[in-house]
C-alpha cells in the first residue's frame, strides 16, 4: 500500500503541475477558476512542505551532537529555559543559543505568506465563479 501511495503520489502532482503551466502557457489562467483554485492547492502543498522542513530542522534525538555538526555551540541552560521556544508549534525555532537559530530564516514568513495567498486564490476562483454565472447574454 505504501509503495502504491509513493508512486501515485508525486505522479499526481506531476499530473498536476503539468495541467497548471499548460494553462499557464496558454494564457487561459487569468479567466479560469480552476487555475486559481488548483493554485491554492499548491500552495497549502508547499505550506505543508515548509513546516514539515521547520519542524524537522536539526531534528535529532541528541540535540547538543547536532548543534556540534553544525558548528555551533550548545547552551543547555539557555534550551531549558527557553524550552516553551522549540516546543510550540508557530513560530518555528530550534535555538543552540540565544544567536543562532537551526530553524531556516524563511520558514516563518512562508508559513504566513502562502496560506494567505491561498486564501486570495481561492477568494478569485468564487468571484470568478459567481461573475461567470451571472453574466448577461450578448447580443
Amino acid at each position: 500500500m505504501v509503495a502504491v501511495l509513493m508512486t501515485l503520489g508525486p505522479l499526481a502532482v506531476l499530473a498536476g503541475l503539468y495541467f497548471w503551466t499548460r494553462s499557464l502557457v496558454t494564457s487561459r489562467w487569468r479567466r479560469s477558476p480552476g487555475w486559481f483554485a488548483g493554485t491554492a492547492a499548491l500552495l497549502l502543498l508547499a505550506t505543508g512542505l515548509a513546516y514539515v522542513i521547520g519542524s524537522l530542522a536539526g531534528a535529532n534525538l541528541d540535540p547538543e551532537k547536532a548543534r556540534h555538526a553544525d558548528g555551533e555551540r550548545y547552551d543547555a541552560t539557555y534550551r531549558r529555559a527557553h524550552l516553551d521556544e522549540y516546543t510550540q508549534w508557530f513560530p518555528l525555532h530550534d535555538k543552540c543559543h540565544a544567536g543562532y537559530d537551526l530553524v531556516p530564516a524563511w520558514i516563518n514568513p512562508a508559513l504566513v505568506i502562502l496560506p494567505v495567498l491561498a486564501t486570495a486564490c481561492l477568494a478569485y476562483a468564487v468571484l470568478l465563479t459567481v461573475t461567470r454565472g451571472t453574466k448577461l447574454p450578448t447580443t
